[in-house]
């Protein structure tokens, strides 16, 4: 644990002690031979603390000549070795972004570029299917109609999943080109949805169940209450499971002005204590990864800066826990990596 003197958004300064990490240097492993990956959009923990990246694929000309295209789905275990790999390019929506793994370990899928989520065994067989490859909830179903924000079998470049430990319920972040959280029962059957696009002054005001643009990730804390990361608008708005509003916990290390072009909370995860005392949230406008105090929301200390050095980030993207309290966060873009961070006295 550190103490650290941080100043909050509104001004206030607060010393408190907060959680420490330092980067893991031998996690993890190489992939196999001639394997290469691509962007890293996500990274979640099984039941095993098994840890999954989700991989777009999207290797390079000059690497398709040289080398292999790594699968979608990457698995490895404590040790950072490559345990399972798995996927269809033909059968998974475009542009992999979120996982999510549920009670019984099975793997759930969503994708900033197409209409759709999917649910996977842990070895890969496809279980579920919420939507059609290629077809979005718009007024033509293509990927550039008008959005509707409304859809009950598809979505718009859904960004987020998660799924509630307690009943099954699936709760998505609908995302890129939706404004909404939508609800479907443990059968994929649509139950309800919150949500709509803000206008520039109700963003700046925080008004509660309106998103500034994507609504990029969706978590349930033990309390039963959702955490939305609004990410241009600098918060994560949280609901009860209904979708009444709570309260915002603002990530105000961005633009003085909202919306903010890249936007600053894209995705939280809660530390392992019952109480969930802190909050982890990914800052990838400003490739830090900060750590809250739950209760307040204060942000309490940070790490990370912008920079492609152990401990540096390139378009951080994802993070996530595991039982033994490492974080590991996901690179998108050019950063293209997945790194453990362990905790420290």
């Amino acid at each position: 644990m550190e103490t650290v003197t941080t100043e909050v958004s509104i001004g206030i300064v607060a010393t408190k002690r907060s959680p420490r990490f330092e980067i893991d240097p031998t996690w993890p492993k190489p992939l196999p031979e001639g394997w290469i990956n691509g962007q890293l959009p996500c990274v979640c923990v099984d039941n095993d603390d098994n840890i999954i990246c989700t991989n777009r694929g999207d290797i390079t000309k000059e690497e398709e000549e040289t080398c292999i295209k790594a699968p979608a789905v990457l698995i490895f275990n404590q040790a950072g070795d490559l345990i399972d790999s798995w996927g269809d390019w033909d059968l998974l929506p475009r542009t992999v972004h979120s996982c999510c793994v549920d009670a019984d370990n099975n793997i759930w899928i969503t994708a900033n570029g197409d209409g759709m989520i999917q649910k996977y065994t842990h070895g890969g067989k496809l279980l579920l299917q919420i939507g059609t490859k290629g077809v979005y909830d718009t007024a033509d179903g293509t990927r550039n109609g008008t959005p509707l924000n409304s859809g009950r079998t598809a979505f718009i470049k859904p960004a987020g999943i998660t799924v509630d430990t307690t009943n099954g319920d699936i709760y998505v972040a609908d995302g890129y080109g939706n404004r909404r959280v939508a609800v479907f029962d443990k059968d994929g059957k649509y139950l309800r949805q919150w949500g709509r696009q803000a206008t520039a002054e109700e963003t700046e005001a925080g008004v509660g169940g309106v998103f500034a643009e994507v609504v990029h990730d969706v978590k349930i804390s033990n309390a039963g209450l959702v955490y939305v990361c609004d990410r241009q608008g600098d918060r994560v708005q949280v609901f009860d499971k209904m979708g009444d509003f709570k309260r915002n916990i603002w990530i105000r290390t961005g633009t003085k002005t909202l919306p903010d072009r890249r936007g600053t909370a894209w995705e939280v995860r809660f530390s392992l204590d019952a109480e969930q005392k802190y909050l982890f949230v990914m800052n990838g406008r400003n490739e830090q990864v900060h750590v809250l105090d739950h209760a307040s929301g204060e942000i309490l200390s940070s790490f990370g800066r912008p920079g492609h050095q152990l401990g540096n980030f390139t378009h951080g993207h994802s993070l996530a826990l595991d039982s033994k309290g490492n974080l590991y966060v996901a690179e998108t873009n050019y950063g293209r990596r997945v790194n453990r961070f362990v905790p420290v006295a």
